[in-house]
């Protein structure tokens, strides 16, 4: 018995529903979060999700911007939206799974998409990064995120963070220290808040920290493959009681060649 999550940032659900079942029947996930879905709540492709095999679904979206949605073979004990820095930004979408699976107790996932940032990485002359920073600071001290350690419930934190924290997560340590995702300020904001669970990176327990690791490559870039100038955006995170479950992971790289593909590719954390 297993439980395996999947996270994607999907840039559009309603676009890209066709890679999206192609992932599905790759990967085989129980639980699936989406991220910049881009979709209304009310304009959901419910029925397309649910002949995917997932009858429970927990949306947080807006019209075309950001989004979040979490999908499920398993039922929903209790479903929680967050909303930081008073902007009504969808970023957040928390679902609870009761004991009934494979790791015996409730779990809970927490679905995020950090801001981007925008292209200037000082607060003052960019409010985008400004807002990145806030945003980063209030998930670290929000009451539901602290702390799952000891016989507390299990929990994970999935989602698109927006930031590549280590110099193997990006294709250029020395290149990228100034561009937005990689700049030491966003770095020390992630650890706080890695640090406040405190969360478990089980995607690096799979890949050594020493290795490459990218889940993301820029449309700009006219061939990702010929020089795989990639950033690790996208997360998995653990509670302290459920990271040594962690049994296999896969990051689908090839879903980035796929037919309109999203800039990010999914990735799949197996546990029990």
């Amino acid at each position: 018995m297993s439980l395996t999550v999947c996270t994607w940032n999907i840039n559009s659900v309603r676009i890209r529903l066709d890679i999206v079942r192609a992932a599905v029947e790759r990967l085989r996930p129980d639980v699936l979060c989406l991220q910049e879905t881009k979709c209304q709540d009310d304009k959901f492709p419910l029925n397309a999700i649910r002949d995917m095999g997932f009858p429970h679904i927990a949306l947080n979206g807006q019209k075309g911007w950001h989004g979040v949605a979490t999908f499920s073979k398993r039922p929903f004990a209790r479903i929680e939206k967050g909303e930081f820095c008073g902007k009504g930004d969808a970023r957040h979408i928390a679902v609870t799974l009761d004991g009934a699976h494979a790791l015996g107790k409730p779990l809970t996932i927490h679905n995020f998409y950090v801001p981007a940032g925008g292209d200037v990485p000082d607060p003052e002359l960019n409010p985008k990064f400004a807002h990145k920073l806030a945003f980063l600071d209030e998930i670290t001290s929000w009451a539901p995120l602290k702390p799952h350690a000891g016989n507390a419930d299990h929990a994970i934190v999935v989602g698109d963070l927006n930031i590549a924290p280590l110099e193997t997560d990006v294709w250029s340590h020395k290149q990228l220290l100034t561009v937005v995702s990689h700049t030491p300020v966003e770095v020390e904001r992630l650890g706080a808040f890695q640090a406040s669970g405190p969360w478990v990176d089980v995607m690096r327990r799979f890949v050594p920290p020493q290795e490459k690791l990218f889940t993301w490559w820029s449309y700009r870039s006219p061939d990702y493959t010929a020089n795989d100038r990639g950033r690790r955006l996208d997360h998995v995170w653990a509670s302290e009681s459920l990271a040594p479950s962690a049994t296999a992971m896969t990051v689908l790289k090839e879903a980035r060649g796929w037919e309109k593909p999203s800039d990010h590719v999914p990735v799949a954390m197996t546990f029990g």
